[in-house]
């Protein structure tokens, strides 16, 4: 199947790639400036889009699978009100320009699988969260609402829909974990606030072997939530990082250190969200790491 993937230049999108080219898939990945995407393995290739339309490559969706993870970065810096503006409107945008291209086609998609994240649950203390629980009502939330909403009048054209509630990742390549990795190269690493928050996160691997599930089981619809199927409090977090890199995890991070840092993103680092990944076990998907002792083991080794 050619797979189509939006937002695919980055770590995951080359993760993503390799798994999918090994799958026996050719995949295209949508990007503004194709030139800087080099060294593309055999069946992969790259195709340009402005992001916000369907204009020269959507006639490549016809009977293919799409993947759209495009958004901007929200860890990306502190969320002024011109940061949100362009977290919100690269996600809606690239939503329309896949619904677009999906409506010009006269041969449906196979499949859409649609990023969000489990920052839609907000901060819900010690609530067990699964796909049915209602969404929060913070910026984030509503955010991951309106992204989900982008694309779902695509089933109504009658194609597959999945939607996938993603934890953060731990990649050593990118995201969330190098950051976190820092303080504790100087023995100064620790939970963050009181550490009781539940922490959800997904090894990269898993990640991309869900995608790649969900994209081709015919039977996956809806929601799924990408996390970890044991729930970890930040404390268990840290203590554990700190073992992985042989440091000390002695030396908490006040509450009011990281708003005066980060502003709103650092009280999104303070929700608490213990999400469950039902559907994926329901499915009768199996992690690989679903032990965060082992999952620091393999990234760090």
């Amino acid at each position: 199947m050619r797979v189509i993937l939006t937002g695919g230049s980055g770590m995951i999108g080359e993760a993503l790639t390799r798994r999918l080219l090994a799958g026996g898939h050719e995949v295209v990945i949508l990007t503004r400036n194709p030139s800087r995407v080099q060294g593309l393995p055999p069946g992969a290739s790259a195709a340009q889009w402005d992001a916000r339309s369907a204009t020269g490559w959507g006639h490549l969706a016809e009977d293919a699978g799409i993947i759209n993870l495009a958004g901007e970065n929200i860890s990306g810096g502190r969320w002024t009100p011109e940061m949100k503006d362009r977290m919100r409107d690269s996600r809606l945008d690239a939503g329309r320009a896949v619904v677009e291209a999906i409506e010009a086609s006269a041969r449906k998609p196979r499949v859409l699988v649609q990023a969000s994240a489990v920052g839609y649950y907000g901060s819900r203390g010690n609530e067990a969260l699964n796909e049915d629980s209602a969404p929060g009502g913070d910026f984030l939330a509503r955010l991951c609402v309106a992204w989900e909403a982008s694309t779902a009048p695509v089933e109504v054209m009658g194609v597959r829909r999945a939607v996938i509630r993603t934890a953060p990742l731990l990649s050593t390549d990118d995201g969330a974990l190098p950051r976190m990795m820092m303080p504790f190269r100087f023995f100064i690493g620790g939970k963050l606030a009181s550490g009781r928050q539940w922490f959800p996160w997904i090894h990269v691997e898993d990640h991309v072997a869900a995608i790649c599930y969900l994209l081709e089981n015919e039977t996956a619809r809806g929601p799924f939530n990408l996390v970890s199927p044991k729930s970890i409090t930040n404390a268990q977090f840290a203590r554990a990082l700190g073992r992985a890199m042989h440091r000390p995890s002695a030396v908490p991070v006040p509450a009011l250190a990281l708003r005066v840092l980060y502003g709103e993103l650092g009280d999104s680092l303070l929700e608490s969200q213990r999400v469950i990944p039902q559907k994926l076990l329901d499915a009768g998907f199996e992690f690989r790491f679903a032990d965060i002792e082992d999952a620091l083991r393999d990234l760090l080794a």
